[in-house]
């Protein structure tokens, strides 16, 4: 079987294909700008890479531009677009309808349009993704992985807000949690590594990129998340603020004479990182880089976000009642010895030690504490394509088996 993997971003088609036979990556690749100038498509076999501008006016333009790049003479991997048995899409907010993939049918396709409002910058490029996929691959199934759905089995202690009922009755105001497909698969991969079963563990995952989250993952299951009704919450990101005092909304609201979509924008866009270092960077490469030369911004900037994180994996051992692994991954979790190092050294209580040998690891499988290490801290890349491939075979597997 071979499932074609799509993420649709609102400028950007992400792909991958998968041989599930051996879940091997015949090629992936993404088609950028979409809509914009200077669009362009890059595809990579194996160790081969193709680039080349192209114009992109739609999702459905760039969908057809990946296919006819896959059935391609010189660049592609298959002979024709019959041989993709099912297509698998990465749909970022279920809300409460969906607590697992599903098949992409009518009724469903109407719950996402349900949910536009929940996440109205994710939501729609899903979707268009999807329309455009059903009309140039009508003939195959199509299968919904949601972000959301991996914490659908949070508690309501953990997923309700301490405001009117009223509010979560009629607007499903809650804790939703995203990167759900990322903490479903490290804490799975990190129960291999560690040769337990996930059902005797408590982990705490952390999906540490430009966006970031942690969840704590108790006997396989998502029981608390950082991230909340939206990405905003939780820990300190690239560029947005993560958890503060909401009366500052209305406060600056009112000083700067801001629209609710002005204030929005700062503490989405022009926060996290970015904001602290007087919109130096984002990006913690640069961060780390400067404080090495003695910016004094960049500095605390790093000493806020590595703090932050090391609290809410405090939070979540006491959530718990325990912890047996910590997991880094995403790009900064995969790529940052010195984050990694910073946050476990306010965790040492817990009878963690670092062993900066096995830390110095860049995008790697690792342990990175010392044998004796009462909790065990790994780094493992997540891959998400891969759960919503797996997520797709599953699903197209048991409709055979009903049929």
């Amino acid at each position: 079987m071979k499932v074609l993997v799509i993420n649709s971003g609102s400028s950007s088609l992400k792909y991958q294909l998968f041989d599930m036979e051996d879940e091997s990556v015949l090629c992936s690749g993404i088609v950028e700008r979409i809509k914009l100038n200077g669009s362009r498509l890059v595809h990579k076999v194996g160790a081969k890479r193709y680039t080349y501008e192209t114009p992109v006016n739609d999702h459905k333009m760039a969908l057809k531009i990946v296919l006819n790049t896959l059935t391609d003479a010189e660049k592609g991997v298959i002979k024709s677009m019959d041989e993709i048995d099912a297509v698998g899409h990465r749909v970022v907010h279920g809300g409460e309808t969906f607590s697992g993939s599903v098949l992409i049918e009518e009724k469903v396709m109407k719950a996402l349009e349900d949910n536009v409002e929940l996440a109205p910058l994710h939501n729609p490029p899903n979707i268009m993704g999807i329309v455009a996929a059903k009309e140039l691959l009508p003939n195959v199934p199509h299968v919904g992985v949601f972000d959301t759905a991996f914490h659908q089995s949070l508690p309501k202690k953990a997923y309700y807000y301490a405001i009117p009922m009223k509010y979560y009755t009629k607007y499903k105001i809650r804790r939703y949690g995203f990167h759900g497909t990322s903490h479903f698969y490290v804490s799975r991969r990190a129960a291999e590594m560690l040769g337990k079963p996930i059902e005797d563990l408590k982990i705490v995952t952390c999906h540490i990129g430009n966006g970031a989250s942690i969840a704590a993952v108790k006997y396989g299951k998502s029981v608390d998340t950082s991230m909340g009704f939206t990405p905003l919450e939780g820990l300190i990101m690239g560029t947005r603020c993560g958890d503060m005092d909401p009366a500052i909304v209305s406060f600056l609201q009112e000083k700067e004479h801001l629209s609710a979509k002005e204030i929005n924008d700062i503490l989405n866009k022009k926060s996290g990182v970015y904001g602290i270092t007087n919109e130096f960077s984002s990006d913690m490469r640069d961060i780390e880089e400067a404080a090495e030369n003695g910016n004094e911004l960049a500095k605390v900037a790093l000493e806020m976000y590595d703090y932050r994180i090391a609290k809410y994996v405090g939070a979540y051992a006491a959530a718990m009642n325990g912890v047996d692994a910590i997991v880094f991954t995403a790009g900064v979790g995969e790529n940052s010895p010195y984050t990694r190092k910073d946050v476990c050294s306010y965790l040492e209580f817990l009878g963690l030690k670092i062993d900066d040998k096995r830390n110095d690891v860049y995008g790697k499988e690792a342990f990175i504490t010392t044998d004796e290490s009462k909790v065990k801290v790994l780094v493992v890349p997540t891959n998400e394509e891969l759960v919503i491939a797996r997520d797709t075979r599953k699903i197209v597997e048991s409709m055979k088996t009903t049929i």
